[in-house]
């Protein structure tokens, strides 16, 4: 799933910045009790939750940009920053948290979609559908993300902000050394564990191919690593039977999945198993590893190449050149030969919103077609609004913006229910076990099968195997 670039790195500490009038200032946690504003829960006080991980600074910017504009047409209105400071995990928990109580509450809460009916579930988000039909950019949302966002009792509650698809980035430089082609385009899950065999053999200082995986590195574990090799099997229909409406327990393509994972890690394909348990190290990855070229291939996601961009903590000029994108094979060069994920992000209204319309009325602000354009071109985003798609300036934004959306048109989509965090979870323990040689792939899958039917009730699990 796509993890928000935000400010400047920190202690886990809540910081609040305030627009008024356009005019950015530093106030005081002891000034503040929560619901996005201040003490007197001020209707026209907007506060805005989001995440604050790493060291770059383009949601403050997007949320700065829009504040100040905002902030100069309503001269009675006021926004509020709140970073919350965390890793993925931990942002999710923290969020929660925040949105629990009338007290902490902000306004708006930037969250990913793959959360979102889990917290419509624990009636954390209140839904927006009389402000989101009204909206004029609505109908411009794609079908697929308008559904995701959409309970199972038809209300709205979120609007879709971006979307994203998944694909392996190799280094062509290490390639070439290791004899290994320029324009590598795998068929199989065999042909990139045997092109990491060959960079491992010819290049011993550089780790051949990278997965994220286990429970520090939350949903990209799941999604980014994990889903993008079990939606590839053809064992299924993947997590959750939506014909039958079970969630799918002892298939063959989860053991393939944990078994191509064991041997990646088995045979040292990867970095050691110590920097996978480090949360971060999808920022060294990407200030230090990838430009450095000690690593062959990354799998991953279509915005990654914001942190080389010349604004960004790290930029890498030479990235565009460097490197090369294959789409993530099927695992035997089924079906249509390719498998994607694609996640994306939203804006929420919190249960304990102080006023929902005047909240809502700055998501029009951020989500304008011209601000929309901006911060896709800024992190690197495939739009999911026609009207965006349209702009030539988004269009021809990077050099990779083609491929990447060209992958949306057969991208799978996590299971959009409110049990899915959860069993997101139980993959991440899977997979950590097996990379850690602590249990067996079939060992593991049982652990997974028995935890998703405590999960969900055994009414509602089936046996799926090919």
């Amino acid at each position: 799933m796509n993890l928000p670039t935000a400010p400047r790195a920190g202690t886990d500490r809540r910081t609040f910045l305030r627009y008024a009038a356009g005019i950015g200032a530093v106030v005081p946690l002891a000034a503040l009790s929560g619901c996005g504003s201040s003490s007197t829960q001020d209707p026209n006080v907007i506060g805005i939750a989001y995440q604050q991980f790493g060291s770059g600074t383009l949601m403050e910017d997007w949320i700065d940009r829009t504040a100040q504009a905002y902030t100069q047409e309503y001269q009675d209105r006021s926004v509020e920053l709140v970073p919350i400071v965390a890793a993925e995990n931990d942002y999710f928990t923290k969020n929660e948290l925040l949105m629990s109580s009338p007290r902490t509450s902000p306004d708006l809460v930037y969250e990913d979609t793959f959360i979102l009916l889990s917290d419509v579930g624990a009636g954390y988000v209140q839904p927006m559908t009389e402000y989101a039909e009204q909206w004029e950019h609505w109908q411009d949302v794609a079908p697929a993300s308008r559904e995701a966002v959409t309970g199972e009792d038809g209300e709205i509650y979120a609007i879709p902000t971006h979307t994203d698809t998944r694909a392996i980035w190799f280094n062509k430089d290490v390639f070439a050394e290791a004899g290994l082609p320029e324009d590598w385009a795998p068929t199989s899950w065999e042909e990139i564990l045997e092109a990491a065999r060959t960079i491992k053999e010819q290049l011993p200082e550089v780790a051949p191919f990278f997965i994220f995986s286990g429970k520090a590195q939350g949903e990209k574990a799941s999604m980014q690593g994990f889903e993008m090799l079990l939606y590839g099997t053809g064992g299924g229909v993947g997590l959750y039977d939506a014909d039958a409406k079970k969630w799918v327990i002892g298939s063959q393509g989860f053991l393939d999945a944990l078994t191509f994972l064991r041997t990646v890690f088995e045979e040292e394909l990867t970095l050691p198993v110590s920097r996978h348990l480090d949360p971060n190290i999808g920022e060294s990855i990407y200030s230090t590893v990838m430009p450095a070229g000690e690593l062959g291939m990354l799998l991953d996601g279509s915005w990654i190449s914001q942190n080389w961009v010349e604004d960004a903590p790290s930029p890498w000029p030479e990235w565009a050149d460097t490197l090369g994108l294959a789409r993530m094979p099927t695992q035997n060069g089924d079906g249509t030969g390719w498998v994607t994920l694609a996640g994306g992000w939203s804006w929420v209204l919190p249960q304990y919103c102080t006023d929902p319309e005047i909240a809502f009325s700055f998501i029009e602000a951020l989500l304008t077609t011209d601000n929309s354009v901006q911060r896709a071109i800024e992190d690197n985003h495939i739009t999911v609004r026609a009207d965006v798609a349209e702009v030539e300036e988004y269009r021809t934004y990077s050099p990779t913006a083609e491929f990447f959306t060209g992958l949306l048109e057969g991208a799978y989509y996590r299971p959009a229910l409110p049990n899915y965090p959860e069993v997101s979870a139980a993959i991440q323990d899977a997979m950590e076990v097996v990379m850690t040689m602590a249990q067996t792939p079939e060992q593991a899958q049982a652990a997974y099968d028995q935890a998703v039917t405590d999960i969900v009730g055994p009414e509602n699990v089936q046996e799926e195997s090919r």
